[in-house]
């Protein structure tokens, strides 16, 4: 029987997350920097945790999502520049001053109501290239440089930022699309060179690997840090690999009749005598419920399916064909067990949504572990 005093956990590979860094930066170009992406929880492998390691390796510019993540990081000990790259209001923007953080600037409007704090805002300016979020029209460069120019004293103006949206997808579509994306970003910069920007940059995680930007000083590396791809159908460089695994234990194994039904709304009924066991992980841990009746876990290296709906808290797994099998056994929900392996992508995969949804998904309750294991 395992022995842990947790019923549900993830472990988070540090070294993993390191090696996944180290081969990214070297498929940029040698004068393209990493700004490392640690917004919601780092991806569900912890903020404070991931920064700091890769503080470590060298890497001075982090990216997230809100002000609270910033603050977080901030207080967290890690230095350099962090960056909010979304809305912050304006109520908080003294804690933007106080914190040392660098805002997005979402539209012209935005930037008029951060400029009454004076240039004590480190400020960069969103360029809206065809994603249709956030930022200034690139459609209209001339109208971009007039506004940008117009806050440089302003504002502590840092430089300007854009979102490639089907950098993931190699379909000539996409493709089309993604260059004019970038045509569109190098105008505006063309058009602000004269101003040294030091953050120019529109290379998200998949731009850095599959497109290029010649004005582009940073690539942003989110999703493949964690060793996961922007879209299934990506083939990541070799030796990226995920770093988080998830486990919860068999809480009972029980014997089931044939005709007899599993879980709530009895959508499973027993053709078979069967073994069936409940595992300690549920929709509130994070565990998606439209899985129910189509994944599987790994459970002593074996594959056992899920039947019926998964619950809050648990869910129940076929285990007929599975040894050994007692309440205590650790269950695999992502990760690799004997010759098998589960990752965030299939389980994306197969419901239809993507592997940064699900790891994100996995809730506070569940405690993480680190590790630093090296391949």
């Amino acid at each position: 029987m395992l022995v842990t005093d947790k019923r549900c956990w993830a472990e988070i590979n540090l070294a993993q997350i390191v090696e996944n860094y180290r081969i990214y930066k070297n498929n940029l170009p040698a004068q393209t920097k990493v700004m490392a992406v640690v917004k919601a929880d780092a991806y569900g492998h912890g903020d404070i945790e991931i920064a700091e390691i890769l503080q470590k390796e060298g890497v001075s510019d982090f990216a997230v999502a809100t002000l609270d993540e910033a603050v977080k990081l901030r207080t967290g000990g890690i230095k350099g520049q962090i960056f909010v790259l979304g809305y912050t209001p304006i109520r908080q923007a003294q804690s933007l001053i106080e914190y040392d953080i660098t805002q997005a600037v979402v539209d012209e409007n935005h930037a008029k109501m951060l400029s009454k704090f004076g240039n004590r805002i480190k400020a960069v300016f969103a360029l809206d290239t065809g994603m249709n979020r956030i930022g200034l029209d690139a459609d209209n460069p001339a109208f971009c440089e007039k506004i940008i120019r117009s806050y440089i004293k302003k504002l502590s103006v840092q430089g300007i930022f854009t979102h490639l949206c089907v950098a993931d997808t190699d379909s000539l579509e996409a493709i089309i699309f993604t260059n004019r994306q970038i045509e569109k970003f190098e105008a505006v910069a063309d058009r602000l060179s004269d101003l040294n920007l030091p953050y120019v940059h529109c290379l998200n995680s998949a731009g850095g690997l599959w497109t290029t930007c010649s004005k582009s000083r940073f690539a942003r590396l989110g999703i493949i840090l964690y060793g996961l791809k922007p879209s299934y159908l990506n083939t990541l460089p070799k030796g990226i690999k995920p770093a988080l695994s998830w486990y919860s234990l068999v809480s009972m194994v029980k014997n089931v009749h044939p005709g007899e039904t599993i879980g709530y709304g009895r959508t499973f009924t027993a053709a078979r005598e069967m073994q069936v066991a409940t595992v300690c992980a549920g929709y509130a841990d994070g565990y998606n419920r439209l899985l129910s009746n189509k994944f599987y876990v790994l459970i002593n290296g074996k594959k056992a399916p899920l039947i019926g709906r998964i619950c809050m808290d648990q869910f129940m797994a076929d285990v007929t064909d599975i040894p050994d099998v007692k309440m205590g056994t650790k269950v695999t929900l992502i990760g690799q067990d004997g010759k098998e392996v589960i990752t965030a992508d299939d389980m994306a995969n197969k419901i239809g949504t993507i592997g940064y949804e699900i790891v994100c998904n996995i809730s506070g309750r569940v405690e993480r572990k680190y590790t630093w294991t090296k391949a």
